[in-house]
């Protein structure tokens, strides 16, 4: 069994300046708010934070932005968020941008214990520079290093309290390679339930990854509203 803590500020705890944490989601859906919340009431700062966006000015990893808590974000998309925007163009804030598919196998290859490996996404951009490019078959690529973590934070539907983990529908997007990738992996779940309940070919996220588990109601937002 794994730790099945009792409020969200024993789960971030441990976390202090200065420290690595991949988030898991994409846009607000599967994000773990519970923790980023709980990380912002705790002040913790100076964070190099991995996460596909940065949330949105009142949301999300946006809070943490906010509070000046980021010292680094490393991502793919800066997303819908205007505070994120002026800190980068203001030099607050010190970002580095990877595309989609790169960011997301840095990842997976990080919770693998594969070190680097060569992709042609960047071949010719500024992305390439000062990286080794070798040609395969008359193409080149450029080499990319793993990511790790010293705490991945991921938000499930569904856990037992092994710490298997269910994700639901698209809410799944990056929360598996970041539970792989983290030194000690939080994991968020709306539902906790017991050994057994869960169908062992529908579980996502093995229980080997995971450290620590808390449950916590998600509150549904919106990130872009449009009317008509």
């Amino acid at each position: 069994m794994k730790p099945v803590l009792d409020t969200f500020e024993e789960a971030v705890q441990d976390i202090e300046d200065g420290a690595t944490i991949l988030v898991g989601g994409f846009g607000l859906v599967g994000i773990p708010e519970n923790l980023i919340l709980a990380l912002k009431e705790k002040g913790t700062k100076d964070l190099t934070v991995i996460s596909n966006n940065c949330g949105v000015d009142d949301w999300g990893l946006g809070l943490l932005l906010k509070n000046r808590q980021i010292k680094k974000m490393v991502g793919s998309y800066v997303g819908e968020n205007k505070e994120f925007e002026r800190q980068v163009l203001s030099g607050e804030l010190e970002v580095e941008l990877i595309p989609q598919g790169t960011l997301a196998e840095r990842i997976r290859a990080g919770g693998a214990g594969i070190p680097a490996f060569y992709t042609p996404a960047g071949v010719g951009t500024p992305i390439a520079e000062g990286k080794e490019v070798r040609v395969f078959n008359g193409k080149e690529y450029l080499l990319e290093e793993a990511i790790q973590a010293d705490f991945s934070f991921v938000r499930a539907w569904k856990g037992d309290i092994m710490g298997n983990l269910v994700y639901n529908k698209t809410a799944r997007n990056f929360n598996p390679m970041i539970a792989a990738a983290g030194k000690v992996t939080i994991a968020e779940v709306e539902e906790l339930v017991g050994v057994g309940e869960l169908s062992p070919d529908q579980i996502h996220t093995p229980s080997i990854y995971i450290q620590k588990v808390i449950v916590g109601e998600q509150e549904k937002k919106i990130e872009r509203l449009t009317t008509r």
